[in-house]
């Protein structure tokens, strides 16, 4: 009789498809009859198959194909709901979509009459079944019935609303502990509160509201990456847009141009200064809040991602008396950070240490910290020319982005100070470059500069739920992978959980480009090097680039192929 995987039991089904032997199945049935377990489950825990096998097997038997985790997050809430959580926890189920007589349900057993039967009874739809995995569906269950708890704590902030809030409230500091307000604003205040309260929690650094046709997304970036964290109807929009501009003493009856403001948020363990941002688009204004300060900022150079020697290198240069110090990457690589903590680092009561900022991003105490003024003149140019009559030893200039700021910070690194400063660049070397096409002499370049590092933060796997595994041919040579390590090589991947947003990530760690200015680099640089010049005698004397030192962070189980091939370009 011929195999048909329609017809036949799991068991055939998997010894058909060369996942397990004769002798294994027989092995598992012998347990299973002692133990009165699921044949399926019996052979996952004795590792002779995988959940993924299981799902292979089951949708052959189907005739259907199986369902991703990712699928499964996109269930709709109304969908989600007609099943119970503890239920739907109980007997491992997703509902996914309704048709008129009939309720999509992934399951990881479809084998499992007493469970449909009771799905058929519970919803008086008729179940049709799709296979995921055990994990994924558990995974799913924890994040959609926390995004239809969420719905409902905004469905009922927004229950009565009936009109924008007006203008009376002109304040700029939100209160999230004490706050007292009239009945008409109470539902917006508490749509806006829910947001920004849900955004501190998860360590966010930025919020973003973006208005659709029929709904507001609301997203929070955590370790680099947005997240949807709710979506209120589009009728909200107005209401919350309105409610952010009051607290940021922005006009709300302006809807046509951008705007730009700030607020500050107090909370029960800490204050947090929120840039806000407004832009127009053609379903509504779109809101951009980013906290500052919010999440937990670790100042210790030894917590930032440096390896041995890097930090070695670096300490050595942030503890000479003069010259300047240059961090480089975009926005969002952690330099602010690191800036901070090399201050930190070497901040005493024998020096005097001065920081022009735009923003100020961190208070350190003992530090002198300038907040930037652009709308009244106070720019990094006008501070700086102050503060060299202010006796300072160490400079931090936010971000050298013009002509004047670029050879005020050199001539104050060859009058005995030393400089730290970030630019917007790719590397190391075209951070040099950058400094030159801003006006800097080469020979004052060079004899000013002490160290450039380039740096940018990829997630870090996720400890408490990782697996290991093995990349494909493919996947090694994109990143191109040491040969020589490959088969040493541990590789890792985290595992989705509610605990890493579903991700398998948790937290960021820093990968560095350290450029040492050497009396050779120097003398490149007096004499016009171009770029490929400089970076073949960095790389001579030492430097790692970023490709290969993302590659490291593979080695040692810290991150990803994914994460280091996002975060960096090969070096050609």
């Amino acid at each position: 009789m011929s195999y048909n995987p329609q017809f036949a039991k799991l068991g055939e089904i998997l010894v058909n498809e060369n996942m397990i032997t004769e002798e294994q199945l027989n092995q598992a049935l012998a347990e299973q009859k002692n133990k009165k377990g699921k044949l399926g489950n019996i052979l996952i825990a004795s590792g002779t198959i995988t959940e993924d096998d299981l799902v292979k097997a089951f949708s052959l038997q189907l005739g259907s194909k199986s369902i991703s985790e990712d699928e499964l997050l996109k269930a709709p809430e109304e969908t989600v709901k007609l099943l119970a959580e503890d239920f739907a926890k109980e007997n491992n189920v997703i509902t996914l979509k309704q048709t008129d007589n009939s309720i999509y349900v992934a399951m990881e057993d479809p084998e499992d009459v007493a469970t449909i039967d009771a799905i058929k009874k519970l919803t008086n739809l008729n179940p049709e079944i799709l296979v995921a995995g055990k994990t994924a569906i558990s995974n799913a269950i924890e994040t959609l019935y926390e995004r239809v708890k969420k719905s409902g704590e905004v469905e009922s902030a927004i229950s009565n609303i009936k009109v924008i809030p007006g203008s009376e409230d002109d304040g700029d500091e939100l209160d999230l502990v004490e706050e007292k307000v009239s009945a008409k604003d109470a539902p917006f205040v508490k749509l806006v509160n829910l947001i920004l309260t849900e955004a501190i929690k998860e360590d966010s650094s930025d919020i973003h509201i973006e208005p659709g046709r029929d709904e507001v997304n609301v997203r929070i970036r955590v370790d680099g990456v947005l997240i949807r964290i709710m979506t209120p109807p589009a009728s909200s929009l107005n209401g919350i847009v309105t409610r952010i501009k009051i607290l940021s003493k922005l006009n709300i009856a302006e809807h046509r141009l951008p705007q730009d403001g700030r607020m500050k948020i107090k909370t029960s363990s800490r204050d947090i200064d929120v840039r806000v941002s407004i832009l127009p688009t053609v379903h509504g204004e779109k809101v951009v809040l980013r906290l500052l300060g919010s999440g937990k900022l670790s100042l210790n150079l030894s917590n930032l991602g440096f390896e041995e020697k890097k930090l070695t290198t670096f300490k050595k240069w942030i503890n000479q008396p003069y010259g300047m110090i240059i961090i480089s990457g975009p926005t969002g690589s952690g330099k602010s950070t690191t800036l901070y903590a090399a201050l930190q680092e070497i901040h005493s009561e024998g020096i005097n240490i001065t920081t022009v900022e735009d923003p100020v991003e961190y208070q350190l105490p003992g530090i002198n910290q300038v907040q930037m003024h652009d709308e009244i003149g106070l720019n990094f140019a006008a501070s700086l020319r102050s503060i060299l009559r202010q006796d300072p030893d160490v400079l931090l200039i936010g971000e050298i982005r013009d002509e004047e700021t670029a050879n005020i910070a050199v001539k104050f690194s060859m009058t005995g100070h030393l400089v730290f400063s970030t630019v917007h660049a790719n590397d190391a070397t075209s951070t040099i470059a950058r400094l030159l096409d801003l006006g800097i002499p080469p020979f004052l370049l060079g004899s000013s500069l002490n160290l450039v590092m380039a740096q940018r933060l990829v997630r870090t796997i996720d400890k408490d739920n990782k697996e290991n595994y093995t990349p494909t041919k493919d996947e090694l040579d994109l990143i191109s992978f040491p040969k020589d390590k490959q088969k040493s090589t541990k590789f890792f991947r985290g595992t989705p959980s509610r605990d890493n947003h579903n991700t398998g990530y948790k937290g960021r760690t820093a990968i560095h480009e350290i450029l040492e200015v050497d009396n050779p680099m120097k003398k490149l640089i007096f004499d016009g090097a171009n770029q490929n010049e400089i970076k073949k005698e960095a790389i001579k004397n030492g430097m790692t680039p970023l490709r290969d030192a993302g590659i490291s962070k593979i080695v040692s189980g810290d991150t990803t192929i994914d994460e280091v091939l996002r975060a960096t370009v090969e070096d050609i």
